[in-house]
């Protein structure tokens, strides 16, 4: 999917939720008793067919910003990534961890269901099977999320919006590494920890309107 094609279908897809009145978050969180911090749904979105993943979930209020509502973690699984390649760091629980993914990048979301901003995390925050940039960045175009058994529109959604902003999250990813090597070099390896304190390693706002009109005018 090139960006043109990913900025129709995040129009289409927003425009439908608010068409039917359900915004993003309604489509994602059950209607009573959400908890924070608990992953929805339950045992992650994962797509049958490529085994990408998401979920989605809430912060406690004072421990994300005021117009946060809650925020995606993306994440491509191992299979995805060209076979023999070791991870540059392994979770704790080496090849007997719960998920065998690693972690694209957060999408964060505000109070009406629109993306407000693309972050990194430290290993530790979602226990990934860490690799370089690179890597990364060379399988981007391999994130597919389309057939979960979640809320189409959802998943389309989250598809094309790594498409429409593959760019931006190959740079995020650099800048992750870059912050990755500081803390190494202060903390050793508990860099990649939470022994280091540091959870988000880079961030940048998304104004989605303006991406879609130097789409259009390219």
């Amino acid at each position: 999917m090139n960006t043109a094609e990913a900025a129709q279908v995040v129009i289409e897809t927003i425009t439908a939720m608010a068409g039917e009145g359900r915004p993003l978050m309604q489509r994602v969180l059950p209607e009573e008793d959400v908890h924070f911090w608990k992953h929805y749904p339950e045992k992650d979105a994962r797509d049958r067919d490529t085994k990408s993943r998401w979920y989605y979930h809430v912060h406690a209020p004072g421990q994300r910003d005021e117009d946060e509502h809650g925020h995606f973690h993306l994440f491509l699984h191992r299979t995805q990534l060209p076979e023999g390649l070791e991870p540059q760091v392994w979770p704790p629980q080496g090849e007997d961890a719960k998920a065998h993914v690693t972690h694209i990048a957060g999408l964060s979301i505000n109070h009406q269901g629109i993306p407000r901003a693309w972050f990194m995390t430290n290993r530790f925050v979602t226990n990934e099977f860490l690799y370089p940039a690179d890597v990364m960045i060379e399988n981007l175009s391999d994130y597919m999320v389309d057939n979960t058994a979640e809320d189409s529109l959802v998943n389309r959604f989250v598809t094309a919006m790594v498409a429409l902003y593959r760019e931006e999250i190959a740079e995020l990813l650099v800048e992750r590494d870059a912050a990755l090597a500081d803390l190494v070099q202060e903390h050793g390896v508990a860099g990649y920890e939470k022994a280091s304190g540091a959870e988000v390693l880079a961030q940048i706002p998304i104004d989605l309107d303006a991406k879609i009109k130097a789409i259009e005018f390219e």
